[in-house]
């Protein structure tokens, strides 16, 4: 099984508009489903597919079938709404929610007859307007299988392969029971497009400001580096075809305006995924000179602090570390990165009680033996480092 639980994303502001919108699903639930309260039963009915009003393609989105249900879609729009709130603005973004539901629910009363309750489609909304705002981000995984540990996936792949496609296109086709479930697929479906659809129209709108991480900006680079020019055929790489200037009435796309911080930033993910680290670190450093407090995405930002190390360049790998550290303190491998911080601040830069705060912070959160058994050796030699050597007590 796999949940996500968090994302490489540090928010502006607080994303109030979604903390709203969880809120008002767990209130409808506890009134509903634990109080049975029959005023808020109908004053919020399900959509009725046969027969719906447009009343229910709202009321519906605030109404779950069972604590389950619930738990899973406030979880997911946790996760997601958060980012898509903070950069949509709090308004904009309950519009937004509210408009992936009434389309879902279009969906899949056009394709069905059952009645329908949840959030599913307004935050499959949500979901794929993450990817178009913020396809280069990691999410952290939760992996329940024979053992539970986390893992980082790329968004694009988790949101796209396991989430859209794998839960429901190709599990449901293979397991007939899914199908005839009570579950609604095509209210995610219907959500899905929704929110990939508008959120992309809404960048090319400006709608929502541009930066350069997003999907349009992604596309972009890719054409630049000739992604698309050498098409292929059977018989080797076919030359790309000249291409023809001719004036257009409308207004071209106007190049993204990055800052400096922006621009070195955008540079150093890029030989990131270059494996160019070398001179990442370079870019790194003086990105570091505009703005000593800024950090990186989760992977990125441990990557350079790994192969500071590596180089020997030990001041500026705890320094990477220590901004990984500060931005993402619920990431599942801050208790390891702890240890290597505090191992360098020990070993190679000779800060004992440096150390010492880094490796006692690392045992609370270490599984693996090996590694607490590295970080109580490291936590004693430091210590003993800092009282010193016992004074000569011998007489004369």
């Amino acid at each position: 099984m796999l949940i996500p639980i968090g994302t490489d994303i540090r928010l502006r502001k607080p994303p109030v508009g979604n903390w709203v919108l969880v809120g008002l699903n767990v209130a409808v639930y506890l009134l509903v489903n634990q109080f049975h309260n029959t005023f808020v039963a109908e004053l919020l009915p399900p959509l009725h597919a046969s027969v719906p009003t447009l009343y229910e393609y709202l009321s519906y989105q605030f109404r779950h079938g069972g604590f389950g249900h619930l738990a899973g879609n406030m979880l997911f729009l946790w996760v997601f709404g958060n980012a898509v709130c903070d950069r949509m603005g709090s308004l904009n973004y309950v519009l937004f929610y509210l408009a992936g539901g009434v389309f879902a629910g279009w969906i899949f009363a056009y394709t069905n007859a059952n009645p329908l309750v949840g959030a599913s489609g307004s935050i499959a909304a949500v979901t794929t307007a993450f990817l178009v705002l913020f396809p280069r981000v990691h999410i952290t995984i939760l992996l329940w299988l024979l053992i539970v540990t986390t893992i980082q996936l790329p968004s694009m792949f988790f949101i796209i392969f396991k989430i859209i496609l794998w839960d429901n296109v190709i599990a449901p086709s293979l397991d007939r029971g899914a199908m005839e479930s009570n579950v609604g697929f095509s209210a995610h479906l219907g959500g899905y497009a929704f929110g990939l659809l508008v959120a992309l129209a809404m960048l090319l709108f400006r709608g929502l400001a541009r930066n350069q991480f997003d999907l349009l900006a992604l596309w972009s680079r890719w054409q630049r580096r000739g992604g698309i020019t050498g098409e292929m055929h059977f018989g080797g790489p076919r030359p790309a075809r000249p291409i023809v200037m001719e004036e257009m009435e409308s207004r071209p796309l106007e190049p993204l305006k990055l800052t400096p911080v922006e621009q070195l930033r955008e540079d150093i993910l890029d030989r990131i995924s270059e494996h160019d680290l070398d001179e990442a670190v370079r870019l790194y450093q003086q990105l570091l000179e505009l703005d000593a407090r800024h950090v990186l995405p989760r992977s990125a930002q441990l990557e350079l602090g790994n192969h500071l190390a590596q180089s020997q360049m030990y001041e500026a790998a705890v320094r990477a570390y220590e901004g990984f550290l500060e931005a993402y303190p619920t990431a599942g491998d801050v208790a390891p990165v702890r240890l290597y911080t505090g191992l360098i601040c020990r070993r190679y830069l000779h800060d004992p009680r440096r150390a010492s705060g880094y490796l006692r912070a690392a045992l609370e959160g270490l599984t693996l033996e090996s590694q607490r058994q590295l970080a109580q050796q490291e936590l004693a030699a430091a210590e003993a480092d800092i009282s010193g050597p016992a004074p000569d007590t011998t007489g004369d």
